[in-house]
């Protein structure tokens, strides 16, 4: 398919394909512009595009979608030629090697771990030198110590949940529909966190909210899993969920 890629008030067009990592969308606009990758922001409706995605894990994606590109300057402390890095991921029973950036977020680390191992973003605690990572935009070049075979350890927060569960509590959001796909609107709705997102879009089935139809739910950049909990996916109140026609199926091989 073809990205439409906005930039400094011009456009032009890059091919990609649904299994694309994001990473290499901007290796591909390296080569045409000459941006280096880290001073790249990929964004759609104000959303950014983690370089820990693929393009099928965004399906409000579709061909001819208007991507824009947000150039920023580069940390002076960051060499491009040596910033990649792999990085051990140590949890409690097991460790993981991942390669990254030192250009790249906490949030986004967490990210790649997230989709290579399903733990939930919102129960990790990173640690690096017996100190926990920042969540708030912090990079890893800020952490100067981290090199090849650094070892960040994975923690579990409110791992004592595992012999008693807390109790449910009511949580406030907004639902957005998308202004393309359905009449765009903002829904104030409580539900107990307890509730899978599969009960969320019952209700708005039954209420005929939305007509009956299949449909994607977001939260925070990431698609929500019909059979998980909003406690799960770490909707707090206030937050905003996305709500779009469609359904996931895997890429053709």
């Amino acid at each position: 398919m073809k990205l439409i890629i906005v930039v400094g008030g011009w456009e032009f067009s890059i091919d990609v394909g649904p299994q694309e990592p994001v990473l290499e969308i901007k290796q591909k606009i390296q080569h045409l512009l000459n941006i280096p990758v880290a001073s790249q922001t990929l964004t759609i409706w104000g959303w950014e595009i983690i370089d820990g995605l693929d393009m099928e894990d965004y399906p409000i994606i579709t061909n001819g979608t208007k991507i824009h590109l947000t150039i920023n300057p580069l940390p002076l402390s960051i060499d491009q030629n040596n910033a990649k890095i792999h990085i051990i991921v140590k949890f409690s029973t097991k460790k993981i090697s991942i390669e990254v950036d030192k250009t790249e977020t906490i949030r986004s680390l967490k990210e790649k771990i997230h989709i290579i191992d399903g733990t939930p973003i919102k129960r990790m605690a990173l640690y690096f030198s017996g100190k926990e990572m920042d969540d708030d935009f912090r990079y890893l070049y800020d952490y100067g110590s981290i090199a090849d075979n650094s070892e960040i350890i994975v923690y579990l927060k409110n791992a004592s949940r595992m012999i008693v569960d807390p109790p449910p509590r009511r949580v406030n959001f907004i639902v957005q529909t998308s202004s393309c796909l359905l009449n765009a609107a903002c829904i104030p709705l409580e539900m107990t966190d307890s509730g899978t997102v599969n009960d969320l879009k019952e209700l708005l089935l039954s209420s005929k909210i939305l007509p009956f139809d299949d449909y994607i739910f977001i939260h925070k950049q990431r698609i929500m899993r019909f059979n998980c909990s909003l406690r799960w996916h770490g909707v707090e109140n206030g937050d905003f969920l996305y709500v779009f026609k469609g359904t996931i199926t895997p890429a053709a091989g």
